[in-house]
C-alpha cells in the first residue's frame, strides 16, 4: 500500500510507497503466511506463480505474485497516460456502483489532481512507487470515507514530492515524520478500501521488479487482535489475514475465493 506503513520487504526496510511509511506498516512473511496459499487459487491454476518473497502492497506483505509480462500497461506509471484511461483504471478498483459516484484523482505533471468530484464519499485512484528507475507499482485502489479524510492526503502529499524530485526514501522520511508530527492520522474507525482490480501490479524485493497480485479487499481494524475474529494466533488461510494484530496500523486483508474484478464481470 500502497499505502500505509512502514513495512519491510525481504527483511529490508525498503518499502518505499508513500503509504507504507504510515497505517499498513511492519508486515512480515510470518504475518501474512496465508496468502502463500492464494496463489493457488482456482482462477490462477493456468498462470505461473513464483515466488519472490515479500510484496508490499501498501498493507501487506506476500510470498507470490505472477510475472508482469504482456501487460499492456506501461513500465512507468505516470503523467503521460491519457486522463480517460487513468480514470478507467482507478474505477475498476471496485464495482461501478461504487466506483462510478466515487471522487477520482488521476496523476497529473505536478501530482494528483481532481478528475470528478463524487457523491459517496469514496475516494479512487491509481498510486505508485519506483521499484526501479523506469518501473513502477501500478495500485487501483478506492478508499471509503475514513481512508478519503486519514489516509488519501498520504498519497496525496507523497506524489507531490515525487514529482518535485523526491527520492521513494526521502518520501518515505516524510511521511514516517508526518505521522510522528501529527500531520497524519491513521483512521479512527473500522473501515475499508477496495483494491479488486485486476491490473494490480504490486512490487516485490527490487530485483524481481513487479509483478500481479489478484484482487483482493483490506479493512482498517485499528487494535483488533486475532481472538476478535475467532482465532488464538494468526489464522493459517488462504484467504483471511491480520497485517499487525493489536496495534493502530492493523488491516484485515481478504482475497476473494474467486480473486475476480468486477470489471471483469458481467454487468459491470
Amino acid at each position: 500500500m500502497i499505502f500505509l506503513s512502514a513495512a519491510k520487504i525481504s527483511q529490508k526496510d525498503d518499502d518505499t510507497d508513500p503509504a507504507s511509511c504510515g497505517m499498513l506498516s511492519r508486515s512480515t512473511r510470518a504475518n501474512m503466511n496465508f496468502l502463500k496459499k492464494g496463489a493457488n487459487m482456482k482462477s490462477l491454476n493456468s498462470m505461473k506463480v513464483f515466488v519472490v518473497g515479500t510484496l508490499s502492497i501498501g498493507l501487506f506483505s506476500s510470498t507470490a505474485l505472477i510475472p508482469a509480462t504482456a501487460q499492456e500497461l506501461p513500465r512507468v506509471y505516470d503523467a503521460s497516460m491519457p486522463r480517460d484511461q487513468q480514470i478507467t483504471l482507478a474505477e475498476s478498483a471496485a464495482s461501478a456502483e461504487v466506483s462510478s459516484k466515487a471522487t477520482v484523482y488521476v496523476l497529473g505533471p505536478k501530482g494528483y489532481e481532481k478528475a470528478r468530484e463524487g457523491t459517496n464519499g469514496f475516494s479512487c485512484f491509481v498510486s505508485r512507487h519506483f521499484v526501479k528507475p523506469a518501473e513502477t507499482t501500478i495500485e487501483p485502489q478506492c478508499f471509503d470515507a475514513e481512508g478519503s479524510r486519514t489516509l488519501l492526503p498520504v498519497y496525496l502529499h507523497g506524489e507531490e514530492l515525487r514529482t518535485n524530485g523526491k527520492s521513494e526514501a526521502e518520501i518515505k522520511a516524510d511521511v514516517a515524520s508526518g505521522y510522528k508530527e501529527g500531520r497524519y492520522q491513521y483512521p479512527s474507525k473500522p473501515g475499508f478500501l477496495y483494491m479488486m482490480s485486476s491490473q494490480n501490479r504490486l512490487s516485490a524485493i527490487p530485483e524481481h521488479g513487479t509483478g500481479i497480485f489478484p484482487p483482493h479487499l483490506m479493512f482498517y481494524a485499528p487494535n483488533m487482535t486475532t481472538k476478535d475474529i475467532g482465532f488464538d494466533a494468526q489464522p493459517k488461510l488462504d484467504y483471511l489475514g491480520m497485517t499487525h494484530p493489536g496495534a493502530g496500523d492493523n488491516l484485515i486483508v481478504v482475497i476473494p475465493v474467486a480473486s475476480k474484478s468486477p470489471a471483469d464481470m458481467a454487468g459491470r
